[in-house]
């Protein structure tokens, strides 16, 4: 046995690894998206995915919950093998996990609590509809969204409402891995946060693992305890974004340092050495403008 085939060997014995890519390929045509890719995520934590357009983020989270069937390569999700396997066979690994797909995916003729009830109408069929209804509305509260919510469909509902019906579909089989495809797209920045912000508490109340796919640094910065960077057509690196800043890619770089990751990086660096406030305004600073800025009255 080869030492890399040692090296992921060992990852899949570990009890730390709740999903597990090794050598993984996939292409489209003559476009190759992965070539080499290997990853390990560990359990209990909100790992986020990045990368610029085009480099597979979303063909990555295909791969690996058995949308998309890649060329080559392992994927391991809680010690199981996930390529060539019979959906009957892979069946007690996908009530395991929940997704949300970019915009929600919601069916557009079903409820909100409609929709919620389908990963339980198809994997818990014996389940009878009293039980599923309860279930349904549990699962909405939990993700803030007000009873009210559950008879309306998508078309009445705003933007992050979608996000959050989604989030309670992903929930309702109680999983332990949570799959997120850019949550907090098109949400102004004040829903994003509170989305973030339902995430982290979700994340550590259950239990969850999180799968975050996210162009968003703010979240990067304010829930995910590590960041895997796709570039090359592989990870080029994994680890916190302390980490990351240390390595020298381009990419990763220009991502963090650039016109929008600088600003961000600041704010950052600011809350940890002064705690709850971002910045001090000037001593010249006028009255009016002092009585009227949180930051100063805190300072």
């Amino acid at each position: 046995m080869s030492a890399e085939e040692e090296r992921v060997e060992k990852a899949l014995e570990r009890d730390d690894v709740a999903i597990s890519v090794r050598n993984l390929r996939n292409s489209f045509g003559d476009q190759v998206v992965h070539e080499g890719l290997n990853l390990d995520v560990r359990k209990g934590e909100i790992l986020g995915v990045v990368g610029g357009s085009g480099t597979g983020k979303s063909v990555l989270m295909r791969s690996i919950i058995g949308l998309q069937t890649p060329d080559e390569g392992e994927v391991h999700v809680f010690g199981e093998s996930m390529i060539g396997r019979l959906d009957d066979e892979a069946l007690a690994i996908r009530k395991r996990w929940g997704v949300l797909f970019q915009g929600g995916a919601l069916f557009s003729t079903l409820t909100v609590a409609e929709n919620v009830e389908v990963p339980i109408r198809e994997y818990y069929p014996n389940i009878g509809p009293k039980l599923r209804d309860e279930i349904a509305a549990y699962k909405i509260r939990m993700t803030g969204l007000p009873a009210e919510a559950g008879p309306k469909y998508p078309a009445e509902l705003s933007g992050g409402m979608k996000k959050r019906a989604g989030l309670a579909r992903a929930l309702a089989l109680d999983p332990d891995l949570l799959f997120l495809d850019e949550p907090t797209a098109g949400l102004d920045p004040i829903g994003a946060a509170a989305f973030d912000d339902q995430t982290r508490k979700l994340q550590q109340t259950l239990g969850l693992t999180v799968f975050l796919i996210t162009h968003d640094l703010d979240t990067l910065y304010s829930i995910c305890d590590r960041v895997a960077v796709l570039a090359d057509r592989k990870v080029t690196a994994v680890g916190t974004i302390d980490e990351l800043l240390a390595t020298d890619h381009p990419w990763i770089q220009e991502y963090f340092n650039g016109p929008r990751g600088a600003p961000r990086r600041r704010r950052s660096l600011a809350k940890r050495t002064r705690g709850d406030r971002i910045w001090k305004p000037a001593p010249t600073m006028c009255w009016w403008a002092r009585s009227r800025c949180c930051c100063w009255r805190r300072s």
